[in-house]
């Protein structure tokens, strides 16, 4: 299909693909572009003819081919931003089909396949080549297969759980609707194909189509298998919640399946629109809608999430979303991580419920739009303005002569240093500059100024020629050579040109190349000087820190987080007073202060209980501990204990930095979230999900702080980061792996608060759960044991690799599975030890429990061994929680 245009695709192009082999589509990526993260237009949501392939990582010898330290060696140095690939990145956005992406595995077949006679040796004929491309062919396809096969089965384990088939069942009718209406689309899309062909053309063919080894079915089946399978899980507490994600689901198809009647810059497809409300509008139209779905053996009718008039709307919602997503983050997110953060995005705003989703809500959405809205200009101002070179910027007319100094008149400063350490006269020069900008791009640097005696030839009213002798001295300061230019180009004001040789137009450098025009957007800022562009970039910075605050203590509901949080999550408790009982509430002293300057008003103070009390008797060992001691005791003591964890991990990877790799250092971080979260989230789930909300809020802002490069935290930022990005973080502005890192240890934990019940009394309501499951830690084990052992097992001891290839070694993903395994099973005598009440109750033995554990890890390490449409770190562990929800372990 990818080879072959669609039915968006004009005859001119036709005729080209069908004038070139497959191989000649790659001869556009040696194209330049001086916008690296930028689309072409018609790469900007609309239709496209390809459903294809992914950008995948190259073949390493690591483990996990994402934190390989040779694939970020590998990597094209950074060096401008002017340079980029033209086109051939992945997908603008969800809503639009992925293109065929520069991947390492196409661009090499299809390099010796276009130079076959080149590669081969005198040994190795033409055909053994051909033959190799087929066996790699191959190989991709049974990866692919392999990926639907993990897909089905994932399927398969939510359908058989207990508790989720009576649900499905009841909405089965909206399931088959949707269901079809994704088997039609696939199957009318090669004959959509073919009617194109032959109306266009005469192909060359009876049936000119042909699917290549890259195909990616990730963005076609990776966001509507896992929306469904999780809204089925969580729909078991509410569900309420299975009908809008299935609509979503059909959000979410790729853009080239669905016939567009639309223009191409519009977003929303009027087809595709129609195709996502067959679950609400067939059943209307057939008449049974008014027949209210019922619990068995209850007359209550189910809850409604969404009115139909809302849910019908949440087509538009999704595009309008993904525009905005991929504005931000541009080429970050692959075309299915895009879908899915989309999809989690519309489910937090219309879905959340419980306390801790609600703040995660105020902060996401009112806090990101209030930033989105006041903030785009000047940050984008700030970045145009970071990306000029000093000596662009204009000379300062007049310059502000430094007080002399006793030292100075005896040797002055920047000559000591020149001839000490061989350092330019001229103090404004900027290495990084220069290490973005070509020298030759100078149209006028004062820096550039030729040496030695230079004779300028001009011709006066007379005809006569005068010489003007120019001497520059290698000794001279700068501020006379401008002196003496600039009395030349006077001199020469009221002169004649002559018929010599003159000096010609600078528009091409001294070695023939013809001069780059400086972007509009730096074009807007040269005429400042260097002086006037700092004081600018800190009135940018200025303005972004006051919206900051504003955004979150601006008292409005509708747009200040703290109030928004005070409404919808506490409420109306103020939050900062709410938070100092949630955390100090049981210190005896802190109690008294509070009654006795009666601010019982403004900090909530929760009940003491005794060993003796009903409650700690009904209790298991830990939550005796913890009423006793006092829950928001426990909460300071698990707050120290996380930042004991930071001290001594930050301790070890900066001791290991000299001695050890990227790869190692970046795997001490995974076992600090190991070491903080894993016996914390059984104590205090609710408290560990604020925790996790409110880090990534600030990872959020500390990133677009970052990008903005604006002044005083963005250079220490990014130099912070610097040694420890891979080439997921190069691929666009967003530094994604700790942002990853983090939603892949949250989101089970979230998503398992959401499924349970909860209980809590007072202005705690709803900040308790009565149970526990082993699901909420599956990230936590994923993440930090699962990916940190296949990594370091793999790098070191991996000497088989898959049958398709790709990196991932048999070793390193038998540590995985094994790690997982232990990780699960470890959780499990964590929770036995605890007393805490699981919510299986403990129905299956030691045994059932270990064959359930092993098969959860090997799921999961499959799934990481050929997944390549999403990232690892957030993909495998929703997964890995579907599994271990759906099996009960």
């Amino acid at each position: 299909m990818p080879d072959h245009p669609g039915p968006s695709t004009t005859a001119h192009e036709a005729e080209a693909v069908s004038a070139r082999p497959d191989h000649d589509s790659f001869d556009n990526l040696l194209s330049r572009t001086p916008h690296p993260y930028h689309r072409q237009p018609d790469e900007l949501l609309e239709p496209s003819s390809r459903l294809v392939g992914r950008h995948s990582p190259p073949p390493t010898d690591s483990g996990t081919e994402a934190d390989d330290e040779h694939f970020l060696k590998g990597l094209p140095a950074p060096r401008r931003l002017r340079k980029g690939f033209n086109g051939r990145h992945e997908a603008s956005s969800g809503a639009s089909t992925p293109f065929r992406a520069l991947t390492p595995l196409v661009d090499d077949e299809a390099r010796r396949f276009s130079f076959a006679k080149k590669e081969t040796s005198a040994n190795q004929t033409p055909p053994l080549a051909v033959d190799r491309l087929r066996r790699k062919r191959m190989r991709e396809v049974v990866r692919r297969s392999t990926e639907l096969l993990i897909l089905g089965a994932l399927g398969l384990c939510v359908y058989t759980n207990a508790q989720v088939r009576p649900i499905i069942q009841r909405s089965s009718r909206e399931i088959r609707h949707a269901a079809a209406a994704i088997v039609t689309l696939v199957a009318l899309y090669p004959l959509r194909l073919l009617i194109w062909a032959y109306s266009h053309r005469v192909p060359s063919r009876t049936l000119p189509i042909k699917v290549p080894s890259v195909f990616d079915p990730a963005p076609l089946f990776y966001p509507p298998t896992i929306t469904i399978s999780i809204a089925a899980l969580i729909a078991v507490n509410n569900e309420a919640v299975l009908l809008p994600n299935i609509i979503l689901a059909l959000c979410s198809l790729p853009r080239a399946l669905i016939p567009t009647l639309s223009l191409p810059g519009e977003d929303v497809n009027p087809i595709h629109w129609v195709v996502t409300s067959a679950p609400l509008a067939i059943p209307r139209l057939l008449g049974d809608l008014a027949i209210t779905p019922t619990y068995k053996g209850s007359t209550n009718p189910s809850p409604a999430a969404l009115p139909p008039e809302a849910a019908i709307l949440l087509y538009p919602l999704h595009c309008s979303l993904l525009h905005v997503l991929h504005t931000l983050t541009t080429t970050s997110l692959l075309a299915a991580e895009l879908q899915l953060l989309s999809v989690g995005l519309i489910n937090i705003l219309l879905l959340s419920s419980s306390p801790q989703i609600t703040i995660l809500k105020a902060m996401l959405w009112v806090g990101g739009l209030d930033i989105l809205v006041s903030c785009t200009k000047p940050i984008q101002w700030g970045i145009a303005l970071a990306r000029v070179p000093k000596w662009r910027f204009k000379q300062s007319p007049n310059p502000v002569k430094r007080r002399t100094v006793f030292l100075s008149t005896l040797m002055p400063w920047r000559r000591m240093r020149h001839d000490l350490f061989h350092a330019p006269l001229d103090s404004s020069s900027c290495s990084s500059c220069e290490a973005m900008d070509d020298p030759d791009d100078t149209d006028d640097a004062p820096n550039q100024m030729p040496r030695g005696l230079t004779r300028v030839r001009s011709v006066n009213v007379d005809g006569a020629r005068i010489a003007r002798d120019l001497e520059v001295s290698s000794c001279s300061g700068l501020d006379g050579v401008i002196e003496k230019r600039t009395a030349t180009k006077q001199a020469r004001r009221h002169t004649l040109p002559s018929t010599g040789n003159q000096r010609k137009v600078q528009t091409h450098t001294p070695s023939g190349r013809k001069k780059r025009s400086a972007s509009v957007s730096i074009k807007a800022f040269v005429s400042l000087t260097y002086h006037q562009a700092t004081l600018r970039k800190w009135i940018y910075a200025l303005y972004v820190y006051i919206c900051f605050v504003a955004t979150i203590l601006l008292p409005i509901h509708p747009i200040g987080v703290k109030e928004a949080v005070e409404h919808e999550s506490l409420n109306g408790d103020e939050p900062v007073g709410w938070a100092l009982g949630y955390l100090f509430g049981d210190i005896q002293w802190f109690r008294w202060k509070v009654v006795s300057h009666n601010l019982v008003w403004w900090i909530p103070l929760p009940a003491r209980f005794s060993r003796e009390s009903d409650k700690a008797a009904q209790q298991g060992r830990a939550e005796q501990f913890q009423t006793v001691f006092g829950a928001a005791n426990t909460r300071l003591l698990l707050g120290a204990h996380c930042l004991a964890i930071i001290t001594v991990g930050l301790f070890i990877v900066f001791r290991l930095s000299p001695v050890c790799e990227v790869d190692t250092r970046r795997k001490v971080f995974h076992f600090m979230m190991v070491a903080m979260f894993a016996p914390a989230t059984y104590i205090d789930p609710c408290f560990v999900a604020l925790a996790l909300s409110i880090v990534l809020a600030a990872f959020l802002l500390l990133d677009l702080l970052r990008a903005s490069q604006l002044p005083p935290l963005s250079k220490p930022l990014a130099l912070f980061l610097a040694p420890y990005v891979d080439g997921r973080d190069l691929r666009g502005p967003v530094v994604i792996s700790h942002i990853f890192l983090l939603i892949g240890c949250a989101i089970p934990l979230w998503l398992s608060l959401g499924s349970l019940p909860r209980a809590g009394s007072g202005h705690l309501q709803g900040w308790d759960v009565p149970s526990r499951e082993i699901a909420m830690i599956s990230g936590v084990i994923c993440v930090g044991l699962g990916d940190a052992a296949a990594s370091l097992i793999g790098r070191r001891y991996g000497r088989h690799k898959w049958f398709w290839g790709g990196g991932k070694s048999l070793e390193g993903s038998v540590a995985f599975a094994s790690a997982v395994f232990l990780g699960l099973m470890a959780a499990h005598i964590w929770l036995r030890i605890g007393e805490w009440a699981p919510t299986n109750r403990y129905s299956d033995t030691l045994q059932t429990t270990m064959k359930k554990a092993g098969a959860c890890g090997a799921m999961a390490s499959l799934t990481e061994a050929v997944l390549t449409g999403g990232n690892d770190n957030v993909v495998v562990p929703v997964v890995l929680w579907a599994c271990v929800k759906s099996l009960g372990v």
